[in-house]
Formats: C-alpha cells, sequence, structure tokens
C-alpha cells in the first residue's frame, strides 16, 4: 500500500466538527449526534467509516456533502466548503436507499445521465465530453449491455452498478458511498470491492464507504474511522482490536451481553501522533487524527 503524499490538500479535512439535531419540543434539549470529530482523508485514498446504527454516520456524510452545517468546527473537500464543491461537481454520491428510482419509466443509460442533464437548460444537448463521460462510467461499471434496459427491471447487483455510473459521470473527484453492500452476498461483495478498485485506479478517485458490515469495510478501505458519536479511531485496517470494536459497538451489544467490561490492548503506540486513537489510550479521544 502506497502512503498518501502529507503534503498535497487533503481531499477531505474535519477539524473539531459536532452536531446536534435541535429540539423537538419546548423544553426539550437538543439531540447531539457528533462531537469534536478530527480527521484528515488524503487524496486518493479510500476511507471505511465502521460504526453502528445511530452513531452518527449518516450525519457526518451530509455534513461532508454540504447537506448540513456543522454546530461547530470546520470541513473543507478539497479546499472548499462541502456547498462548493458539491456545486462544481467535484462529488460523487450513491444513497442508501434507491428505492424510489426503480419506478421511473427510464433506461439504464438514461438515469446514468441525469446528473449532467439536470445541468443542462431545458431542450439544451449534451455536449461531446459530457457523452463521453457517459459511456466511461457505462464500461467501468460493466453495464454497456444495459444501456437501454429499464430501470426498474435491473437485479440488485445491476442496479447498484448502474447507480455507481451515475455517480461518476460528473468526473467527480470524491466519491461517497452509503452502506453499498447492504443486502448484497458475500461473492457480491467481492465483485463490489473489485469495481472500486478499478475506477478508484481509473479515475484517481478518493473513496469514502459508510457502512456497519466489518467484511465490506476491509475489503474496500486502506483506511478506517471508526465513529459512534466521536471519533474512536483512524488508522490502518490492520490496527484494529476488538477493544476498540467493542467501545465503538458498545450500545449495539449491551442489549444482548449486558454491560460491555472492555480489557483493552493497544495495537498501535499511542504515544505516536500518526497512528489511531484508542479508547485505552488515556488521550483525549473526543477527535482523532491519522
Amino acid at each position: 500500500m502506497t502512503t498518501p503524499d502529507q503534503t498535497q490538500q487533503p481531499a477531505v479535512e474535519i477539524r473539531d466538527v459536532a452536531f446536534s439535531y435541535p429540539p423537538s419540543g419546548i423544553g426539550e434539549q437538543g439531540l447531539e449526534v457528533l462531537r469534536g470529530v478530527t480527521m484528515r482523508v488524503e487524496a486518493r485514498s479510500r476511507l471505511g467509516i465502521l460504526g453502528p446504527n445511530g452513531g452518527g454516520k449518516s450525519t457526518l456524510i451530509k455534513l461532508i456533502l454540504g447537506m448540513l452545517d456543522p454546530s461547530a468546527g470546520s470541513i473543507q473537500v478539497f479546499g472548499k466548503t462541502p456547498n462548493q464543491a458539491r456545486r462544481e461537481g467535484l462529488i460523487g454520491y450513491l444513497p442508501q436507499r434507491i428505492g424510489a428510482d426503480l419506478d421511473w419509466p427510464l433506461s439504464v443509460e438514461q438515469v446514468i445521465a441525469m446528473p449532467l442533464r439536470a445541468k443542462l437548460k431545458p431542450w439544451s444537448k449534451l455536449s461531446d465530453e459530457d457523452r463521453s463521460s457517459i459511456d466511461r462510467a457505462i464500461e467501468l461499471l460493466e453495464v454497456d449491455q444495459l444501456r437501454d434496459r429499464r430501470i426498474g427491471a435491473l437485479s440488485g447487483g445491476q442496479l447498484q452498478r448502474t447507480m455507481i455510473a451515475r455517480a461518476i459521470c460528473t468526473r467527480p473527484k470524491l466519491l461517497v458511498l452509503d452502506e453499498p453492500t447492504l443486502g448484497v452476498d458475500i461473492a457480491g461483495q467481492q465483485r463490489f470491492s473489485s469495481l472500486i478498485d478499478t475506477i478508484s485506479a481509473e479515475l484517481g478517485l478518493t473513496t469514502i464507504v459508510v457502512t456497519h458490515d466489518m467484511r465490506a469495510l476491509v475489503a474496500v478501505a486502506d483506511r478506517v474511522a471508526c465513529l459512534s458519536r466521536t471519533l474512536h479511531f483512524h488508522d490502518t485496517p490492520d490496527g484494529l482490536t476488538p477493544a476498540v470494536l467493542a467501545q465503538v459497538f458498545a450500545h449495539d451489544i449491551e442489549p444482548i451481553l449486558g454491560e460491555v467490561h472492555i480489557d483493552a490492548h493497544t495495537a498501535v503506540d499511542c504515544d505516536d501522533p500518526s497512528h489511531a486513537h484508542h479508547p485505552d489510550c488515556g488521550h483525549d479521544h473526543r477527535g482523532g487524527a491519522s
């Protein structure tokens, strides 16, 4: 694995970010979802964000996409605000739920072209460059034989590849995928991993994959961030320990096993700032930096 050049501009830089949803009623407190998250995502790296349901993963993604604004702290995407980066087409996004799209009476090629057509004035035609980008996305995601097929007639794997092609047809520099292998079997996960390898290398993409599935994360990521309201770990996958995972997923485990007692053993040197923050380091791990 190559080490990213630390001197180049990061793809995403998150500094001491917090976020709370507003109170739902008078006299109620807002819901704190994220606190003190600090993280640097290097350009052309592949980050997997792991955490329990309700741990703040989807909220962090919405902040990176500019769909929400932090309550505190700052986020930059290639040196720009998330809203600027998204407007300039620097971010491609595959949401977790795409079921509503299946009702559209559109072909695979029409669905892939939608982000590019959305930028056009009424009755304008796609440019040669846009058509080339659509063809390249179709080629990379291996859906050429499906161009004219109705989107609702696709299998789960075909639909996944089509929607990833749609996300990259705008030539983004960052691709964000939210639970992309949800409900996909092991063979499908392996195929997905191979596709991510291919498009990342071909297009020079930075990828962020959000999941609660450890197998899917290890297959596609060269860096891992463990998130449960705050950042518990940010390092390479082989640095993860059972203690870190128990800490991150404690709220999911306790209803089944009762209170979790963590006997943590450090997997890396806690005094080395280039390594992860672990719960057992004795450091303030409200945020962690790679």
